[in-house]
């Protein structure tokens, strides 16, 4: 099925779903040390209205779905949730987005259901990953990664570089992506804290593609897909590959493919935007699947340029990335 095509011409494929705001870790770069004011229950959406909203999306030509959160392992019954979306007939990829912290007991009886884990790591040390994260658990998330790769998910590591905190551990990163079949992706901070004020972003994607290069030299591009985020090099021998994710700088939204929704149901069709719509409220007002299905047409063919367009007519809302949708 073809996909929808937005207001730049730009197919709209793939579907960020947000299941929960709820997390167990506070990431300096995530949310404040108090944590923020999570939903209440009766404010997200009910898995039989995520299943319901994922059908509308997929018929509607949108093949790819990555579940994020907050942490998604924490909401109960995830697994049934996931082997549920799985049964969807027009759905051709289903990845997922996680600290790793719960997920290996899942994986398992997941392995044959995703198509692919990211996995949110930004240090391999363990007493820097309780003070970047203000939680324990450094262990629990090493044994997702390996849990993964033993049952051959395929594993992607989405790695914050945060000044002055985890900009030394850049070589030992690059080592697992020459050691291992993963895809290790650098990501430009963003500025979705929780907190007022604009965070300082001191390495660029630039400044980071520049960095990899220094400590291998003999890195090369290799191919990726027409919409992919990040930008990938391999080198000589490696199993695996590094990438570079340029969120703030925005340099890919001439390619974006991407809708979020969000875990109360607020459709964003930019990540700098402050929600489109509500397809919570609409789906409990009584509409039906064909006219939420034009009302995300509409908002589709209405998309901002990019995210600096959108960053311009959004207000000047304090968000943290768990309510967003990763």
């Amino acid at each position: 099925m073809a996909a929808p095509v937005d207001n730049y011409g730009r197919p709209i494929r793939y579907l960020r779903l947000a299941v929960t705001d709820r997390c167990n870790l506070r990431c300096q770069y995530c949310m404040p040390a108090e944590g923020i004011d999570f939903r209440p229950r009766s404010e997200l959406l009910t898995y039989e209205e995520l299943l319901r909203l994922c059908r509308i999306f997929t018929e509607l030509g949108i093949d790819k779905i990555r579940i994020t959160g907050g942490e998604p392992f924490l909401r109960k019954d995830i697994d049934q949730f996931l082997l549920q979306l799985r049964q969807l007939p027009l759905l051709q990829k289903l990845t997922i987005t996680t600290n790793g912290v719960f997920t290996a007991r899942f994986l398992p009886q997941l392995a044959d259901v995703l198509d692919g884990i990211n996995l949110s790591l930004d240090t391999l040390q363990p007493e820097k990953f309780e003070r970047i994260t203000r939680r324990q658990g450094f262990a629990k998330v090493m044994e997702t990664f390996h849990t993964a790769l033993e049952l051959n998910i395929p594993l992607k590591l989405n790695v914050v570089v945060l000044e002055g905190i985890n900009t030394d551990e850049l070589p030992d990163f690059v080592a697992l992506a020459a050691q291992y079949p993963i895809h290790v992706r650098f990501i430009e901070q963003m500025p979705f804290d929780g907190k007022q004020g604009a965070t300082a972003i001191q390495w660029t994607a630039d400044r980071i593609r520049q960095h990899l290069h220094h400590i291998v030299p003999a890195l090369h591009p290799v191919a990726t897909e027409a919409d992919a985020t990040a930008e990938l090099f391999t080198a000589p021998g490696w199993r695996g590959a590094v990438g570079v994710i340029a969120g703030f700088s925005r340099t890919f939204c001439h390619s974006c493919s991407r809708i979020r929704l969000t875990p109360v149901g607020v459709l964003k069709t930019c990540l700098y935007d402050q929600g489109v719509d509500n397809l919570r409220d609409r789906l409990r007002a009584g509409a039906t699947d064909e006219a939420i299905k034009q009302v995300i047409l509409h908002h589709i063919g209405r998309r901002f340029r990019d995210g600096y367009e959108a960053e311009r007519f959004a207000l000047p809302v304090v968000q943290s990335m768990a309510t967003i949708g990763g």
